[in-house]
Protein backbone atom coordinates (compact mmCIF):
# COMPACT_ATOMS: atom_id res chain seq x y z
CA UNK A 1 0.00 0.00 0.00
CA UNK A 2 0.95 3.24 -0.53
CA UNK A 3 1.09 6.45 1.44
CA UNK A 4 -1.25 7.64 -1.27
CA UNK A 5 -3.50 4.36 -0.81
CA UNK A 6 -4.32 4.87 3.13
CA UNK A 7 -7.23 6.69 4.31
CA UNK A 8 -6.67 8.02 7.60
CA UNK A 9 -8.66 10.41 9.77
CA UNK A 10 -8.34 13.99 9.60
CA UNK A 11 -8.50 15.34 12.88
CA UNK A 12 -8.06 19.30 14.25
CA UNK A 13 -5.93 21.10 16.97
CA UNK A 14 -7.38 19.13 19.91
CA UNK A 15 -7.09 15.75 17.70
CA UNK A 16 -11.19 15.41 17.43
CA UNK A 17 -11.65 13.51 14.10
CA UNK A 18 -13.05 15.95 11.19
CA UNK A 19 -13.39 13.33 8.48
CA UNK A 20 -11.53 10.56 5.99
CA UNK A 21 -9.02 11.79 3.83
CA UNK A 22 -5.83 10.08 1.49
CA UNK A 23 -2.69 9.94 3.89
CA UNK A 24 -0.85 11.57 0.70
CA UNK A 25 -3.49 13.96 0.43
CA UNK A 26 -2.73 15.17 4.42
CA UNK A 27 0.58 15.10 4.02
CA UNK A 28 0.69 17.28 0.57
CA UNK A 29 -2.22 19.87 2.23
CA UNK A 30 -0.77 19.95 5.49
CA UNK A 31 -3.23 18.50 7.26
CA UNK A 32 -3.65 17.13 10.58
CA UNK A 33 -3.42 13.40 11.28
CA UNK A 34 -2.63 10.61 13.53
CA UNK A 35 0.72 9.44 14.12
CA UNK A 36 1.38 6.43 16.75
CA UNK A 37 5.50 5.65 17.64
CA UNK A 38 6.96 3.10 19.64
CA UNK A 39 10.17 3.24 22.01
CA UNK A 40 11.34 -0.26 21.97
CA UNK A 41 13.82 -0.72 24.90
CA UNK A 42 15.40 -4.33 26.05
CA UNK A 43 15.71 -5.54 29.82
CA UNK A 44 18.50 -3.45 30.17
CA UNK A 45 16.76 -0.11 29.42
CA UNK A 46 19.12 -0.02 26.11
CA UNK A 47 17.10 1.51 23.08
CA UNK A 48 16.33 0.43 19.52
CA UNK A 49 17.92 2.75 16.82
CA UNK A 50 17.38 2.02 13.28
CA UNK A 51 18.33 3.19 9.85
CA UNK A 52 15.92 3.71 7.03
CA UNK A 53 16.93 2.15 3.69
CA UNK A 54 18.68 4.81 1.28
CA UNK A 55 15.69 3.58 -1.53
CA UNK A 56 12.57 5.32 0.47
CA UNK A 57 10.66 8.27 -0.62
CA UNK A 58 10.22 9.70 3.00
CA UNK A 59 13.45 9.65 5.29
CA UNK A 60 16.08 7.84 3.29
CA UNK A 61 19.13 6.60 5.14
CA UNK A 62 18.12 8.72 8.41
CA UNK A 63 18.26 7.04 11.80
CA UNK A 64 15.28 7.09 14.21
CA UNK A 65 14.59 5.77 17.77
CA UNK A 66 10.78 5.83 17.22
CA UNK A 67 9.18 3.20 15.47
CA UNK A 68 5.67 3.84 13.75
CA UNK A 69 3.03 4.65 11.55
CA UNK A 70 -0.18 6.09 10.33
CA UNK A 71 -2.96 5.81 12.76
CA UNK A 72 -6.05 4.01 10.41
CA UNK A 73 -9.49 4.44 10.22
CA UNK A 74 -11.30 3.59 13.48
CA UNK A 75 -7.93 2.81 15.25
CA UNK A 76 -6.86 3.66 18.32
CA UNK A 77 -3.45 4.94 18.80
CA UNK A 78 -2.08 2.03 21.40
CA UNK A 79 -3.41 -0.18 18.74
CA UNK A 80 -1.52 1.22 15.78
CA UNK A 81 1.54 1.34 18.00
CA UNK A 82 1.30 -2.46 18.59
CA UNK A 83 0.30 -3.08 14.96
CA UNK A 84 3.82 -1.25 13.63
CA UNK A 85 5.41 -3.04 15.70
CA UNK A 86 4.51 -6.04 14.32
CA UNK A 87 4.98 -4.80 10.97
CA UNK A 88 8.22 -3.27 11.20
CA UNK A 89 10.20 -5.50 13.65
CA UNK A 90 7.92 -8.91 13.35
CA UNK A 91 7.42 -8.76 16.88
CA UNK A 92 4.34 -8.61 19.61
CA UNK A 93 4.73 -6.57 22.51
CA UNK A 94 2.45 -4.71 25.05
CA UNK A 95 2.68 -1.15 24.60
CA UNK A 96 2.70 2.09 27.46
CA UNK A 97 1.08 5.39 26.57
CA UNK A 98 3.84 7.81 27.50
CA UNK A 99 2.57 11.21 25.73
CA UNK A 100 1.26 12.95 22.24
CA UNK A 101 1.60 15.73 21.63
CA UNK A 102 1.03 18.16 18.15
CA UNK A 103 4.03 17.61 15.78
CA UNK A 104 4.39 20.35 13.07
CA UNK A 105 7.10 17.75 11.44
CA UNK A 106 8.89 17.58 8.58
CA UNK A 107 6.66 16.76 5.99
CA UNK A 108 3.84 17.88 7.52
CA UNK A 109 2.56 18.16 10.93
CA UNK A 110 0.13 15.43 12.87
CA UNK A 111 -0.78 14.30 16.31
CA UNK A 112 2.01 11.89 17.44
CA UNK A 113 1.92 9.52 20.20
CA UNK A 114 4.51 7.81 21.44
CA UNK A 115 4.41 4.93 23.29
CA UNK A 116 6.66 2.62 25.10
CA UNK A 117 7.64 -1.49 24.71
CA UNK A 118 9.85 -3.59 26.22
CA UNK A 119 11.17 -6.04 24.26
CA UNK A 120 12.05 -9.83 25.65
CA UNK A 121 15.56 -10.84 26.18
CA UNK A 122 15.08 -13.57 23.67
CA UNK A 123 14.11 -11.26 21.22
CA UNK A 124 16.83 -9.00 21.24
CA UNK A 125 18.72 -11.69 21.05
CA UNK A 126 17.81 -12.77 17.84
CA UNK A 127 14.43 -13.23 17.01
CA UNK A 128 13.72 -9.04 15.55
CA UNK A 129 13.42 -9.49 12.11
CA UNK A 130 12.62 -6.09 10.65
CA UNK A 131 11.01 -5.50 7.34
CA UNK A 132 13.79 -4.74 4.84
CA UNK A 133 11.62 -2.22 3.31
CA UNK A 134 11.45 0.18 6.47
CA UNK A 135 14.83 -1.01 8.30
CA UNK A 136 17.84 -1.44 6.68
CA UNK A 137 20.31 -1.79 10.68
CA UNK A 138 18.94 -1.65 13.70
CA UNK A 139 20.87 -2.41 16.97
CA UNK A 140 20.26 -1.06 20.62
CA UNK A 141 22.16 1.46 22.56
CA UNK A 142 22.46 2.90 26.01
CA UNK A 143 20.40 6.40 26.40
CA UNK A 144 23.28 7.99 27.06
CA UNK A 145 24.88 7.01 23.54
CA UNK A 146 21.98 7.58 22.04
CA UNK A 147 21.32 11.39 23.75
CA UNK A 148 25.16 11.67 21.55
CA UNK A 149 24.12 9.92 18.10
CA UNK A 150 21.13 12.24 17.46
CA UNK A 151 23.46 15.01 16.98
CA UNK A 152 26.47 13.43 15.32
CA UNK A 153 24.45 10.89 13.19
CA UNK A 154 21.07 11.75 10.71
CA UNK A 155 18.24 11.49 12.47
CA UNK A 156 14.51 12.18 11.27
CA UNK A 157 13.87 16.05 13.08
CA UNK A 158 10.70 14.93 14.08
CA UNK A 159 12.50 12.19 16.08
CA UNK A 160 14.97 14.52 18.02
CA UNK A 161 12.39 16.74 18.87
CA UNK A 162 10.20 14.02 20.50
CA UNK A 163 13.93 12.74 22.22
CA UNK A 164 13.82 15.85 24.22
CA UNK A 165 10.24 15.65 25.20
CA UNK A 166 10.89 11.49 26.02
CA UNK A 167 13.54 12.85 28.24
CA UNK A 168 12.15 15.00 29.72
CA UNK A 169 9.40 12.90 31.10
CA UNK A 170 9.79 11.45 34.61
CA UNK A 171 9.11 7.88 35.09
CA UNK A 172 10.11 6.82 30.90
CA UNK A 173 12.27 3.73 32.20
CA UNK A 174 10.57 0.42 31.79
CA UNK A 175 9.21 -1.21 34.94
CA UNK A 176 12.10 -2.94 36.45
CA UNK A 177 14.19 -0.71 36.46
CA UNK A 178 15.79 1.91 38.39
Amino acid sequence: MTLTDEPVERVDERDRVLGIVDRGEAVRRGWLHRVATVVCRDNEGRILVHRRPEHVTRFPGRYNWLLGGGVEVGESYEAAATRELKEELGIRATVRFAFKYLCRGEISPYWMAVHEAVIDEAVVDGDVTPDPSEIAWHDWLPEVELRQRLWQWPFVSDSREAFMKYDALPGTLPPGLP
